[in-house]
This record gives structure tokens, sequence and C-alpha cells, in this order.
């Protein structure tokens, strides 16, 4: 009888074990509704263009903290709003933080960014003077919750990551440079920070599927690649020219640390005719295509979270 219960007691414990590993592996797939229903919010009217200062920046800051803080993120400060000036206005990047599970690699983080704001107000078409901003950059706002909410629920990274969504990019990269010198002072011990910008629209006639800026500074492109097992990111001849790489908030983030802080991106405004423009609406983005951008860019967010080393490095020329 002793060995019978001893037997039920450890197959029980065998069922919970079981069962817990496969909660932790369970699938967390980005679907195009999730990232719509995150940019039609952003883009809406209501919110007037998201300009810094304004109440639709206000509401859009806390509909961003309320998403973080459903999937069990930490504020990385006190709340999730880092403040700062901004010409004189009062404005706040918002920043969380899920702890790496390696006691030596969780000292080590790597941030996913995007900015949250837009410009407020463009010339009037059709009677329309709203800059809805889907594209820019609701879009790249989309998929870092997107990616907040994955490795939220799997838990897999053995580095941290910081999610943070910039204000007050498109007054001069207020936010990122704020942000940027002020973990800096901190001593943050970044490895690499990836910046989301623009993801609405696929390229066409392309043989890859979104480019990153400042292409030679590092090996990012490479080992995304590599990581992913497909030719996921390419270079684009438009980013160089335009010398994009210094035009979105991973440029404070190299400025400061000079470690490889990109931006990736789908849209080098060569396919897309609505940059900065009242029809930068939700009915112009493809969401299956961001969707499914996204899907393939977690597994190389997750290998840059988990190698034992510091695979991307900065180029030197």
């Amino acid at each position: 009888m002793k060995k019978l219960l001893l037997l039920g007691i450890a197959l029980a414990l065998l069922g919970c074990k079981s069962s817990a590993e496969h909660k932790e592996s369970k699938t967390v797939t980005i679907t195009a509704s999730e990232v719509k229903e995150t940019v039609a919010f952003l883009a809406s009217d209501e919110l007037k263009g998201r300009n810094t200062g304004t109440e639709g920046i206000e509401t859009s800051a806390s509909y961003v903290e309320k998403q973080l803080k459903s999937y069990g993120l930490k504020p990385y400060y006190g709340t999730y709003r880092d403040p700062f000036k901004a010409n004189g206005l009062d404005a706040f990047n918002v920043v969380a933080y899920l702890e790496g599970n390696d006691a030596k690699l969780k000292d080590e983080v790597v941030i996913l960014g995007a900015h949250y704001d837009h410009i407020g107000q463009s010339s009037v078409v059709e009677n329309d003077s709203i800059a809805n901003g889907a594209n820019d950059n609701a879009a790249g706002t989309s998929a870092v919750l997107a990616m907040a909410r994955y490795f939220a629920t799997k838990k897999n990274n053995k580095r941290s990551i910081m999610f943070v969504l910039f204000s007050a990019e498109e007054m001069g990269l207020l936010g990122s440079k704020h942000l940027a010198k002020r973990l800096k002072s901190e001593n943050l011990n970044l490895y690499t920070m990836v910046n989301i910008e623009m993801i609405g629209v696929p390229f066409k006639g392309r043989d890859y599927e979104a480019f990153v800026t400042g292409y030679s500074k590092s090996n990012m492109a490479e080992k995304i690649n590599e990581y992913v097992g497909s030719n996921l990111i390419g270079f684009s001849d438009v980013a160089k020219k335009y010398n994009l790489f210094a035009h979105s908030d991973n440029f404070p983030f190299y400025n400061e640390f000079k470690k490889p802080c990109q931006t990736i991106s789908s849209c080098d405004l060569s396919n897309y005719d609505y940059y900065h423009h009242v029809d930068d609406e939700i009915d112009k983005l493809d969401y299956n295509h961001m969707a499914s951008l996204i899907n393939k860019m977690i597994p190389a967010i997750e290998k840059m979270s988990n190698t034992p080393n510091q695979d991307i490095v900065v180029n030197e020329n």
C-alpha cells in the first residue's frame, strides 16, 4: 500500500511538471487583428495626431501603460512614465522591463523601442487636417507592444528586455535623447537597441522584407538573418541616401553607448506616399504583413536575449 501511495504521488508530481512544461512552451502568435487594434486606437481621429504636450498623447500614453500592465510587465522606474521637458512642454516616455532569467546575463539589457507620438496637424486635404500617424509610428508601437506581450508570456529571455515607447521623436528625438543620457548616467549595461519604425507596408520587388538603418554600422542584419534562417533584413539605398540612421530613436543610444543601436523598417519612403500626411490613416496599412514581420522578428530577438556571448557588435571602420 505504501509503495502504491508513493507511486501515486510521483505520478501526480510528474503530471504537474508536464502540465507546467506544456504551459511554458505554449505557442504565442501575433495576429493581424492584434496589431490593427493598437494602430486603430492610436491613429484614430479622436487622438488628433498625438502631438507632444496634447491631450491625445496623454491618452496614448495611458493606453500603452494599460497594455504593458495587463501583460504583467513592471515599470522600469517608479512608474511607467519617464518624464522630461520637450521645448517647455511636459512629455514622457513609457518604459517597461522584463528581467532576464539567467543570474549573469540578466545584467545585460536589450532595448526594444518605437515612438508613439506624431505631428498632430498637417496640410489640409479635403477638410482633413489630422495627421493620424498610422504608419508613423502607431505601426512600430503596435510591434513593440505585441513583442512585449509575447516575451511577458514566454519569459524565456536570459538577458533583460526593456520595452520603450518614446515621445517627442517628431520634435528632434527628444525623448530618446533624454532616456539614452539618463540610462548612460545610471550605467545601464546595454547590449543592443532595436528600434521599430514604419512597418505598416511591405516592399515590392526586393529580396528582403525589411531593412536596418546604418546597415554597415554593425553586423545586426547579418546576425538577424542567421538567427531566423532567411534573408529577412536587407540594405536600403534610400535609407543610406537620406541617412535615416540618424533620424530615428536608435541614434541617441548609438551616440551615448557606442553599441549596435539601429532601426528596422519596411518603409524607406519609396513605398509609401503619406509620410507626415493627413492620409497616413488606418486603412492604408497591411496588417497581415505587419503581423508576419513581427512573428519573423521575434525569434531573432529571442536569440539576442539568449546567446551566451554578445554576437552583435559594432563594425570597426
